[in-house]
């Protein structure tokens, strides 16, 4: 089944659990129920004088109603200790102190604002929950498929299966990736890869799960379907996302034991040397790190949603931490620098010979073969201008052979006319990329000469990089010399490294880590998945990358467009200063409070103005963590300036 249709929510459902949702109305509940029984005994204190007894017995039912809960929450972290028990730790002990000194009020107040904080933090966190529910809304619950015997059926999209032939009807979400077979349409792609204008697809075009169909009927052969589609794949990574520790967190894990021993002495000491008990509770409640807990979270959690918005897969925080520091990149060329298909770029013909001509009848050749160098050589020619050839042969590694107006034709290498006894050329040395000869007759007409094409945003994309600093660009290729130093002098590449073998490959980017640099590796091919691990950061090109280089990067570029690179750079050191900020509101405000509340400022409600302080700055880190959401890119002019 599918398992996006497994695993998330329908537009109906609650974005919590039916467990979740009851333990978040228990705890509502009982801080109401606390709160108005603390009014209840405040009043008779005020009104009643003479009803002290019972005043105080009602706030020691409103204190056991919030306390014992945060003793449990305080025990749970003892068992299974991580930065957020320390909080829960730091309020029972408080609780504790305030029953033992006889102040219920205080005792009450402490867990209940503290609770109070809990819910308030679960429900900004759910914003994620609402952006992975969001992106589940553009998953099709129904898809048309196309029977064996031509019918059409409207079936479950969860039913569907790799290999289905579907329609999709103008105004229809497209229900699973796939390749579309017949029509031409405008699919409108913005929410899955970051593409402000809807796109032409027409036969043979990639389509995602999720966009819209503008206009036009296409039938579309699926391919991948659930969790694996692209937009599974976004869905699942901000899940991900949500349980993953960035390494700040885990940083101060490591020192909570001794963060948890320092804050217990200082309460002490300020204790031993005051005797206040509330400026004792107050240091324990503004010790309380909730604002570090949630520094690096609510960060790496919006820095995840905004890089899928711009069409860039992050498969977890730490790889936006480390893909900060990188300072140097390794492309490999097919497929990557290059669009990894071979186009017609020019042709050597012979006197006398029109050069259309040529191609007319080399396109008509290759046109009815499925060899690469015959097929961008057929791609040259359109449907209609194909001459009627007839009576095609294709013999494997020499070309193709057919009869024209009662002539033999042929299309392929040097081999293939030798062996029909026509006299060949020599082809142009100038040109790196493969030839294919072409004849009519017993005359040879010259040669039709290929190349792999550049990416046309490369070159802006591997300036854009200069400018942030990666200015280490190498090339490290299986091709040949002569095409990979063509291509790096066109990128501005000046370090290339041909006829690499993958293990090769491996090699040179940990020989890169041992000089001391952080390498981003670039690739697409299986040849590149050893690479891809070896780097700080590797980078697949997801759109049409093997599924092995997918499951060895670390992040993915969904549109194949490398101008990607450098806004996952600017969003990852973006994010790396929004933690650095939030670290610094969430260990600074503590430092000031603690201070406040050592030095007794505010008397006998010291612990309660330490409480609502504290809580500020929790907010003060959310809000900073939300305004990463905002984040736009930007043209690379302006991070140069």
């Amino acid at each position: 089944m599918n398992a996006i249709a497994q695993a998330a929510p329908d537009a109906d459902d609650a974005l919590l659990s039916g467990s979740e949702q009851h333990a978040l109305a228990w705890r509502l509940g009982l801080s109401l129920g606390a709160a108005c029984a603390l009014l209840l005994s405040v009043g008779l204190r005020f009104f009643r004088p003479q009803q002290e007894d019972v005043a105080q017995l009602v706030a020691g039912i409103a204190a056991l109603m919030v306390g014992i809960p945060a003793l449990q929450a305080a025990w749970r972290s003892l068992r299974h200790p991580d930065l957020h028990g320390i909080t829960d730790q730091l309020i029972a002990l408080a609780f504790i102190a305030a029953w033992a000194g006889g102040d219920l009020v205080t005792a009450t107040l402490l867990p209940l604002i503290m609770m109070i904080s809990h819910i308030l933090e679960e429900r900004s966190l759910l914003g994620s929950q609402e952006a992975i529910r969001a992106l589940t809304s553009l998953t099709e619950k129904t898809a048309r498929r196309i029977a064996a015997h031509g019918e059409v059926e409207e079936i479950n999209a969860a039913h569907l299966k790799s290999g289905d032939i579907i329609e999709v009807r103008a105004g229809d979400r497209v229900p699973a990736d796939g390749e579309v077979l017949t029509g031409s349409s405008s699919v409108d792609t913005a929410s899955i890869t970051g593409e402000s204008v809807p796109i032409d697809v027409t036969a043979g075009s990639q389509v995602f799960n999720g966009s819209i169909n503008m206009d036009g009927l296409l039938t579309i052969r699926v391919s991948q379907v659930g969790s694996d589609t692209t937009l599974g794949r976004v869905i699942a990574l901000m899940q991900d996302a949500e349980h993953i520790k960035p390494a700040i967190t885990k940083l101060l894990e490591r020192y909570a034991g001794g963060y948890m021993a320092l804050v217990l002495l200082v309460s002490a000491c300020t204790w031993f040397l005051t005797g206040n008990t509330g400026a004792m509770l107050a240091i324990l409640v503004a010790s309380c790190p909730v604002a570090l807990v949630l520094a690096a979270p609510t960060t790496s959690i919006a820095a995840i949603s905004v890089a899928s918005r711009h069409g860039i897969l992050v498969k977890g925080s730490a790889f936006l931490e480390q893909l900060a520091g990188v300072d140097a990149v390794v492309f490999d060329k097919t497929g990557t620098i290059t669009s990894g298909e071979l186009r017609l770029v020019g042709t050597a013909e012979d006197p006398g010979v029109d050069a259309a001509s040529m191609v007319r009848l080399a396109g008509s050749l290759g046109a009815a073969s499925s060899h690469p160098v015959s097929r961008a050589v057929g791609m040259a020619v359109s449907e209609a201008e194909r001459l009627p050839i007839s009576d095609i042969k294709e013999t494997r590694g020499l070309g193709i052979v057919g009869t024209l107006d009662g002539a033999k034709v042929a299309l392929g290498r040097g081999a293939l006319f030798e062996s029909l006894g026509i006299a060949v050329t020599p082809a142009p040395s100038s040109h790196d990329g493969p030839v294919a000869g072409v004849s009519h007759g017993a005359r040879f007409l010259g040669w039709v000469l290929l190349a792999d094409q550049i990416r046309p945003e490369a070159e802006t994309a591997l300036r854009e990089l200069r400018s942030l600093g990666l200015g280490r660009q190498i090339m490290v290729t299986g091709d040949r010399r002569a095409e990979a130093e063509r291509v790096a002098a066109r990128m501005g590449i000046t370090e290339v490294r041909p006829e690499a073998l993958p293990h090769e490959k491996m090699q040179f980017v940990l020989e890169e880590a041992k000089a001391g640099y952080r390498t981003m590796v670039v690739g697409d091919g299986i040849n590149d998945a050893l690479a891809l691990k070896a780097g700080a950061v590797g980078v697949a090109m997801g759109a049409q990358g093997t599924d092995v280089a997918l499951a060895s990067a670390d992040l993915v570029l969904m549109t194949n467009d490398l101008r990607r690179l450098g806004t996952s750079v600017r969003l990852s050191r973006k994010s790396r200063r929004t933690i650095m900020i939030n670290v610094g509101i969430g260990m600074g405000w503590t430092v000031v409070v603690v201070g406040v509340a050592a030095w007794g400022v505010f008397g006998a409600s010291s612990a309660l103005v330490a409480a609502l302080m504290q809580n500020f700055g929790t907010f003060a880190v959310m809000a900073n963590a939300g305004r990463l959401l905002k984040f736009q890119d930007r043209e690379p002019d302006e991070d140069a300036a």
